[in-house]
C-alpha cells in the first residue's frame, strides 16, 4: 500500500508510536513527516510503502502551529515537563504584540538542549538529563507569520505561528520571554498543517482499521506540487534521458494513465528521479 495517511497525534503518545502502528496496520514500512513530540499533538502526515522516497519534497514545506506560552517563569526543557521557575513578571497583551514583528522573517535560533540533535554521536537531551553542559549553535529558521490569537490565562498567551521546517517553537517562547526581560515556557502546542495536510481532514489513529484504510489513504501524486508529464518513449524506463519539450524543474510522470515517480527536466532532457510504481 503506497500513499500518504494524514494521522491526528493525540496528546501524549509519541511519533514512533504512531507510525509503528500504522505499519503493522498496512503491513508496509513506514515512516512520518516531522516528528511531533508526545506533549504535542495534530498533524503528522505518515508515507505508507514508496511514498516514504518523496519525503524530500515536503521537508521544507511550510508548518501551522498554536502554541500556548506562558511568560514570567521558564523551564529546563522549555515547555511543561520539567520542573517550574519563576523568572519576572507577566508582560502585558499589548508588550507581547509589540515583539511580534522581531520573531518574524529568517531569524537566528539557537535549540533547546533538550531536542533530539546529536552532539559527539549522543542525542542532545541525553547529555543534558546526564547534567553535561550541551551548547547548540544557532541556526538560520523562517517565520512566515505570527500572531497572537487570544490571551487564555492571567500569564499566558495563544500565538499562531507559520514557520519552515527546523524551527523549534520551545525556542521561540525561550527567545520572546528574553525579549521581555522575563522568562517563558510553552504549556501547549498543536500542529494545525504541515504541507499540503491539514487538520480539517485528518484522521485519529485509533479510528483506523484494516477494512477502511483505503478511505483514508491520499494518493502519492495528489499532494505533489509538480505539472504532470505522460512518458510514452520506451528508452526511459531503462535509464536513458529523452526529449521533453518543457521547462527545467522537477515534473510527476505517468505512463498509461499510471503514476510512475517524479523525473526531471534538464535542457530539454527529462531523466528519472524516483520511480514510485
Amino acid at each position: 500500500m503506497t500513499g500518504f495517511f494524514n494521522i491526528y497525534k493525540r496528546e501524549g503518545i509519541s511519533s514512533a508510536y504512531c507510525v509503528n502502528r500504522l505499519k503493522r496496520l498496512t503491513k508496509t514500512p513506514c515512516g512520518h513527516m516531522g516528528t511531533l513530540d508526545p506533549l504535542a499533538e495534530g498533524v503528522l502526515p505518515i508515507g505508507a510503502g514508496n511514498a516514504t522516497r518523496l519525503f524530500d519534497y515536503f521537508l521544507g514545506k511550510e508548518k501551522t502551529y498554536l502554541a500556548r506560552f506562558r511568560f514570567g517563569s521558564t523551564t529546563d526543557t522549555l515547555d511543561r515537563e520539567s520542573e517550574v521557575r519563576k523568572t519576572g513578571s507577566v508582560p502585558s497583551r499589548a508588550a507581547v504584540e509589540e515583539i511580534l514583528p522581531l520573531f518574524t522573517g529568517e531569524i537566528s535560533q539557537r535549540p533547546p538542549v533538550y531536542s533530539a540533535i546529536c552532539v559527539d554521536g549522543k542525542r542532545s537531551y541525553e547529555l543534558a538529563r546526564k547534567g553535561k553542559e550541551v551548547e547548540l549553535p544557532a541556526r538560520k529558521v523562517r517565520i512566515f507569520s505570527l500572531s497572537l490569537t487570544q490571551q487564555t490565562a492571567e500569564d499566558e498567551f495563544e500565538l499562531e505561528i507559520v514557520c519552515g521546517g527546523g524551527t523549534y517553537i520551545r525556542s521561540l517562547a525561550r527567545d520572546m520571554g528574553k525579549k521581555l526581560q522575563t522568562g517563558a515556557y510553552m504549556t501547549k502546542l498543536v500542529r494545525t498543517a504541515s504541507g499540503p495536510f491539514s487538520v480539517e481532514n485528518a484522521v485519529p489513529l485509533d479510528e483506523l482499521t484494516p477494512e477502511n484504510l483505503g478511505t483514508y489513504r491520499i494518493a502519492a501524486e495528489s499532494v505533489l506540487p509538480f505539472e504532470t508529464i505522460e512518458v510514452t518513449d520506451e528508452r526511459f524506463f531503462h535509464g536513458v534521458p529523452v526529449p521533453a519539450e518543457r521547462e527545467n524543474g522537477m515534473y510527476k510522470l505517468t505512463s498509461g494513465g499510471i503514476f510512475y515517480g517524479t523525473g526531471i527536466v534538464e535542457g530539454g532532457l527529462l531523466r528519472p528521479d524516483k520511480k514510485l510504481c
